[in-house]
């Protein structure tokens, strides 16, 4: 019988970004500060850009003969999660501002 691998699952840039959005969306209205708004957001993208730039790295390895394929197919997997967490808050926020500019004043 062969081991299974076992595999280590570490919340994602983009897990750990909207916990912080989510804990400083709890101050509001109460007079609590909960952090900046537009650094929870560049830490997020930043944390889609780490991704990718980790799957390219694994990617190499993978090329060079020195990287396991597990590594490669996760690593892209979470570059791909990271891109379309960050392509549906663009979109969100997106549409937040037309729906802002639609307001009568």
């Amino acid at each position: 019988m062969t081991d299974i691998p076992t595999i280590t699952v570490r919340p994602s840039a983009a897990a750990a970004a909207y916990a912080r959005v989510d804990s400083g969306a709890q101050g509001i209205g109460s007079g609590e500060g909960g952090g900046d708004f537009g650094a929870t957001l560049e830490q997020a993208v930043q944390g889609a850009v780490d991704a990718g730039h980790a799957a390219d790295a694994t990617a190499m390895q993978a090329l060079n003969g020195t990287g396991n394929l597990t590594d490669v197919v996760t690593a892209v997997a979470r570059a791909q999660l990271a891109l379309q967490t960050a392509t549906a808050v663009r979109d969100r926020v997106v549409s937040a501002y037309q729906d802002i500019m639609k307001m009568a004043i």
